[in-house]
């Protein structure tokens, strides 16, 4: 069993194989179930992100509060010559807004790693399914490759915003897509703990300030620019761009800054753009109705 990502590495170099395969042996074992087993129920999440990925953008969701109903498809049908990011980037925005627009409304959506950050895996390898005409192989081996790196990180820190921040959530949730988006265009495991670095370290301290402490503004904004993010740093890692602090380093990084962080800034809507005029006055709204 591995503890950390060095462990993860030096498994897969004595044994030569990939993480992919090193991630499923090790969730067969810890489940005792087979190996077809493990591969169906990956189909069965993988079926709820793609539909939640798909639910808002045509079909906008009522939310309590509100506060993100239709941000989805106003995304989906922004004019792609009006996009400054392009349409591939656009589309991956709106499927995150997706998810989060169907998290909000209590519909079916798939922690990844969790509900806050819903959107992040789903918008970047249903849209590279698009883009790239991804076989189910790829996506497979790239949600193996996600939930492994993320049970390392919860393992030795956290994925909860209420004790990390949305460095934990949404961060995390960009780190892991970077991750899977190395392994589904063919990428190396150092690649992969590259990618994962670049995008946790560029959230580092990213607090949870949720407006009215409802999961909603930012947290929607947030998936689909931590989805974007998640692509631009699977990018730099396979263009070559070596992060320099390991892996578990920065994990380690994560975790005491969280703790560093004040409660005001970790779920409890007591600070951030929650504390603000505006905000304050959106959750008195909110709480006469």
């Amino acid at each position: 069993m591995y503890r950390n990502f060095a462990d993860v590495a030096r498994a897969c170099a004595q044994r030569g194989i990939g993480p992919a395969q090193l991630f499923l042996e090790s969730e067969c074992r810890l489940t005792e179930r087979a190996p077809d087993e493990v591969r169906a129920q990956l189909r069965e999440r993988w079926a709820v992100m793609e539909a939640s990925a798909r639910q808002a953008l045509e079909a906008p969701q009522r939310t309590a509060g509100g506060l993100i109903d239709g941000m989805a498809h106003r995304q989906w049908t922004y004019a792609p010559g009006q996009s400054l990011c392009g349409p591939f980037l656009n589309r991956v925005m709106a499927r995150a807004l997706s998810c989060s627009e169907v998290n909000a409304s209590m519909g079916r959506i798939c922690a990844a790693p969790t509900a806050g950050a819903c959107g992040v895996l789903p918008a970047v390898l249903v849209s590279l399914q698009e883009e790239r005409g991804l076989r189910w192989e790829a996506l497979e081996g790239a949600l193996l490759v996600a939930s492994g790196f993320g049970a390392v990180v919860m393992r030795n820190a956290t994925v909860a915003g209420a004790e990390g921040g949305c460095q934990a959530e949404c961060g995390v949730a960009a780190a892991m897509a970077a991750a899977a988006a190395v392994q589904a265009a063919g990428g190396t495991l150092e690649q992969m703990l590259s990618a994962f670095s670049h995008a946790l370290s560029c959230c580092m301290g990213l607090i949870c300030d949720p407006v009215a402490g409802l999961v909603q503004v930012p947290c929607a904004q947030r998936n689909a620019s931590q989805a974007v993010s998640a692509l631009l740093c699977a990018d730099l890692a396979l263009a070559g761009q070596v992060f320099p602090i390991p892996a578990d380093e920065v994990v380690e990084a994560m975790r005491r800054v969280g703790r560093q962080l004040p409660p005001e800034l970790r779920e409890t809507a007591q600070g951030g753009i929650a504390d603000t005029e505006t905000g304050r006055a959106i959750a008195a709204r909110l709480a006469q109705e």
